[in-house]
């Protein structure tokens, strides 16, 4: 710790304020740099790979220094942030020229990975939310903005998983808590690493219940929580109020573009948890973490930023409000029958600019000319799409009609004010329009003409006075002034003044050259000076305008949206959904809507779907590797997640059900740094899903239990689906693909579980896949033939054949004793399986009389509980019973 006493004035300034930001990095306003020292300097140096320093401070070492030219300072600024550090702009607040010693200096604002306002920067296409999350006795609170378009949220959730959910929902990239949260469950070290997410711990003096209550109450100008509608939010008021004050510390200003909270309960959408919204790529890909290959890609046709965060908006947050969904579906059906007012609309989109978060900046006051100008354009093309807009009758496009205010007022402003090319900077003049206002035009004027108004005086003074050698003069000292020779100081007037007696002359100034000279020399100053004035009011102005911009932008931003997905629904022959409420969910001709797009040729396969809670709950699919089962499962759940964002479908015909949640458990995958297995995941997903699926739920299971043995994984497959179709006990439509081919026996054993494979066609040793949906089982796995087509050696098919030819009687215990390995060089002999690998390898291998009574003589009665016991007598009567059918 550095003693300040020893240090030089300005050090032990730069150390005061280094206290109070203590977990920030702070960067230090000196001139025209931004300086960093000792620890922040070491750190900056090497995140930023700047060249360190050192500066005399007044102590034996030189400080370590290192510092960013302030015109460049956005970009090591977000890049500092992007890798979760906050840091503490300390700017000069006083000009130096006026300055009495010490420049005085404060922090004007902390940057944040969840505050940053950066356009160039962010993500235009998704918003930069920061989440505050409130915790106590498994009851969540939650808080959510985006400081750069004003966005407010808030939430109730019942329990940590849900909590999680709603973090996958907005993919925040910073988290502020209340430390008990820290103990909730969560592994945050984790979610750190996983998803780059900033977090940081606030004191519990945030969450007091009546400072929260009163930061919203005078944020949001309401007398109670009512007004808010968050009467029914205790935890989530105590998320915003915690909120708000984090925000009011760190911006350092009164975010006045934050006008409303949007309370939600969870259930008003589709509920997608995080392996949910990663399985089915809905954002981007799994492997590539790119948008290409994701719905979003297919979906995205939209012409502003604005438009592109709200069409993601829709696909992260599906709709279960039936009558919200027909709205949609409406306005798209009705921009497709007027194709050419669609696109008319379209082609004014493409112009507008990201009005949202131009109106972050200038609440920020950082909006600069060029802001505004590309903020004029946009306007321009307001009175045009409200006017296509008023032929329209479905009641979603009306609504956005009387949303959009044409703000031509502003419109005009703008244009009669601002140069159509300014400069960036605000301090730099260029920027006020001719004409727009005489003092600046006058200033303006004194630059390029000040010789000629000189030269006008001077003759006019000559003419007026009759002195004929009268000149105008100037020098650094005296500045302007008229020169008079001693013959003619009897006819100076007595307005003159005199300035200064020379030996041959007398020099004279009057109120109107003192006014010309003030005007000329200080032109410059002046006139930078009043042009950004000038600018401000008109900054000002617009800010004074909130509300009807931000409601004007919403409105364009849903217009896109929604014209994006009208175009999409065209090009790619798209239906409209019919939406129910009866459960279930009948698709003709399905297609996947990103696959067939990576397809060439339009080659893609299309297939049917039934399912419904009565004797079409379940669907047992079966048959090989690559042959299109995963695809065609995820197809189902776009298909229905994509009539619930409100849009058509990729189908020829389909009536859908509306789902309350999407789950998926596909594929396998260790957790290495969670130090979870691959089927502990996997049982971790099917745990979820069955503790939290509901009989309106849509489950997307693909290989449940191969992640262990034989035996145990197709026990576990064969309970999960007893579970599901038991509708006291669940009762969910649900697709489930697997290889254990024995499963294919619980078509007969339960009424609302069927049969479906992929047709395969075979040709010799190989085999074409069709990607055709049929019902039945499949009766091979056809592992061999994808083996071959995956380019496994000859060698190694062959001696498969001839194993797979051992297996494959009925009985296959005594079989698989008799499989002799082959050894490279050596003579074959026979492998001696383990008990264990026996007992799974006869699951479905007879049973035997004796097998049941030895059972019952080992079984210890005394530590049987009555349901226990009835429970054995159960299975070891239907044991009895499948031997004697057999």
């Amino acid at each position: 710790m550095v003693d300040k006493s020893d240090v030089t004035p300005m050090m032990q300034k730069y150390l005061e304020t280094k206290e109070q930001y203590k977990d920030c990095i702070l960067f230090y306003r000196l001139g025209d740099f931004y300086e960093m020292f000792f620890d922040d300097a070491i750190k900056a140096s090497k995140e930023l790979e700047l060249t360190l320093t050192g500066k005399s401070c007044g102590l034996e070492e030189r400080a370590p220094m290192c510092g960013v030219p302030y015109h460049a300072v956005e970009g090591y600024l977000s890049k500092l942030v992007s890798r979760g550090y906050k840091v503490a702009i300390c700017e000069q607040v006083e000009d130096p020229k006026l300055a009495k010693g010490l420049v005085k200096r404060e922090v004007v604002r902390i940057v944040t990975p969840g505050t940053n306002i950066n356009t160039q920067t962010l993500e235009e296409n998704r918003n930069n939310y920061l989440m505050c999350v409130f915790y106590m006795a498994q009851r969540v609170g939650v808080a959510v903005t985006d400081v750069s378009t004003g966005d407010f949220y808030v939430t109730e959730v019942e329990d940590v998983r849900k909590l999680m959910d709603e973090i996958s929902r907005y993919a925040p990239s910073e988290i502020v808590l209340n430390e008990a949260c820290l103990l909730c469950g969560i592994d945050f070290e984790e979610l750190k690493g996983r998803t780059h997410t900033a977090v940081f711990p606030l004191e519990n003096w945030y969450f007091e219940e009546d400072t929260c209550r009163r930061t919203l109450q005078e944020h949001f100008h309401v007398n109670a929580l009512q007004g808010l509608g968050l009467a029914d939010f205790a935890f989530g008021t105590l998320a915003a109020g915690a909120l708000m004050q984090y925000l009011y510390e760190t911006q350092k200003n009164a975010l006045a573009h934050i006008t409303h909270v949007i309370p939600y309960v969870s259930g008003k959408y589709m509920l997608l948890d995080s392996s949910t919204r990663r399985n089915l790529e809905l954002c981007e890909t799994m492997r590539e973490k790119q948008k290409r290959g994701s719905l979003l890609w297919v979906l995205d046709k939209t012409k502003t930023a604005m438009g592109a965060r709200t069409l993601r908006s829709y696909i992260e947050q599906p709709l279960i409000d039936k009558a919200a969904i027909e709205d949609r579906l409406d306005a798209i059906e009705e921009l497709n029958s007027c194709g050419i007012e669609r696109d008319e609309i379209r082609e004014y989109l493409q112009p507008i600019y990201d009005l949202e978060r131009l109106l972050g900046r200038v609440s920020y006051k950082t909006a600069n000319p060029r802001d505004l100008i590309a903020f004029r354009n946009s306007l321009e093309m307001l009175p045009h799409i409200k006017t296509v807009l008023g032929d329209f009758r479905a009641s979603a496009l009306r609504c956005m009609r009387d949303d959009i205010d044409s703000l031509e007022d502003i419109y005009e402003l703008i244009r009669s004010a601002i140069n159509d090319d300014p400069p960036l900077q605000v301090r730099e003049g260029g920027i006020i329009r001719d004409g727009f206002d005489p003092d600046i035009d006058k200033l303006r004027n004194a630059k390029t003409e000040g010789k000629n108004w000189l030269a006008a005086l001077e003759a006019e003074d000559r003419e007026k006075t009759g002195i004929k050698n009268l000149k105008v003069k100037y020098n650094k000292v005296f500045g302007y002034y008229f020169e008079v020779t001693n013959s003619f100081l009897n006819l100076v007037p007595d307005y003159y003044i005199r300035k200064q007696t020379l030996v041959g002359a007398e020099r004279f100034t009057t109120p109107k050259l003192k006014e010309l000279e003030d005007t000329i020399l200080n032109a410059e100053d002046k006139l930078f000076t009043l042009e950004y004035d000038k600018f401000c009011e008109i900054r000002d102005f617009i800010f004074e305008q909130l509300d009807r911009v931000q409601r004007t932008a919403k409105a364009i931003a849903h217009l896109d949206a929604i014209c994006s997905l009208a175009v999409v629904a065209e090009r790619n022959h798209y239906v409209r959904p019919k939406m129910t409420t009866d459960g279930v969910i009948s698709i003709k001709d399905g297609r996947h809507p990103v696959v067939e797009q990576m397809i060439s040729n339009d080659m893609f396969i299309p297939n049917d779907t039934i399912l419904d809670k009565q004797k079409n709950c379940i669907a047992v699919i079966t048959g090989p590797n690559m042959a299109g089962k995963s695809t065609y499962m995820r197809q189902v759940a776009l298909i229905v997640l994509m009539a619930q964002i409100g849009s058509f479908v990729p189908a020829k015909e389909a009536r859908i059900g509306l789902v309350d949640r999407i789950f998926t458990r596909v594929g396998a995958s260790d957790d290495l740094a969670s130090g979870q297995s691959t089927f502990m995941v996997e049982m971790n997903e099917v745990a979820n899903i069955l503790r939290n699926a509901t009989s309106e739920s849509l489950l997307i299971l693909d290989e449940i239990g191969r992640g262990t043995s034989t035996f145990d994984g197709l026990s576990i497959a064969w309970a999960v689906i007893e579970h599901i179709s038991n509708r006291k006990l669940l009762g969910a439509k649900t697709l489930f693909a697997t290889h254990y081919h024995e499963l294919t026996e619980l078509e007969g054993k339960m009424h609302n579980v069927h049969n479906y494979c992929i047709a395969v066609k075979e040709k010799g040793d190989d085999i074409v896949f069709l990607r055709k949906i049929v019902k039945g089982g499949a009766d091979k796995s056809y592992g061999i033939q994808v083996a071959k087509l995956a380019g496994v050696p000859d060698l190694v098919i062959d001696r498969a054949k001839e194993i797979v030819e051992q297996l494959s009687d009925n009985d296959i215990t005594q079989k698989v004793q008799s499989i002799e390995i082959k050894m490279s060089g050596e003579k074959t002999k026979p492998v001696k399986l383990d008990e264990v690998d026996l007992r799974q390898m006869s699951l479905f291998d007879t049973v035997k009389d004796e097998d049941v009574l030895k059972e019952l003589t080992e079984i210890d009665i005394t530590h049987l509980t009555p349901m226990d016991a009835l429970n054995e007598l159960y299975r070891l009567q239907n044991k009895l019973k499948n031997r004697w059918q057999g």
